[in-house]
């Protein structure tokens, strides 16, 4: 059984990363593999009351972006991933792409994931 033509060409892809470059589309793909769908707007309305502000997990001194990403979507388990998607994605795609400092982009991928949370909180919610 032959793969489909976009698969094959992940393969492809895959195959001429070196092993970190290969982890990190794994836990890239992961992230994007669990996201939860969009609610609908009727069980937005029905959702209950967000719930106190997390407690944040430590960062770690030499952290990956990666490992940012998991870290912050444990922090915050009851933000819509799908929501985050284009950010994140695109602070990653900086990271990997373009070469911008992890610690930079970590700062701003916790900066995103609070606000989404101050979002999702509503009026009140910043710490």
């Amino acid at each position: 059984m032959q793969l489909p033509a976009d698969q094959r060409q992940l393969l492809k892809h895959y195959v001429r990363l070196d092993p970190e470059q290969r982890a990190t589309l794994m836990a890239f793909a992961e992230f994007l593999a669990s996201r939860e769908p969009a609610r609908s707007s009727d069980e937005a309305a029905a959702a209950p009351a967000p719930p106190e502000p997390p407690a944040p997990i430590p960062r770690p001194d030499r952290e990956s972006v990666v490992g940012a990403i998991k870290r912050l979507s444990k922090t915050y388990p009851m933000l819509d991933r799908a929501a985050l998607l284009d950010e994140t994605s695109a602070l990653m795609s900086a990271h990997i792409m373009q070469g911008r400092e992890a610690s930079s982009v970590i700062d701003d991928l916790e900066s995103l994931f609070r606000n989404h949370y101050e979002n999702y909180a509503g009026p009140g919610s910043a710490d």
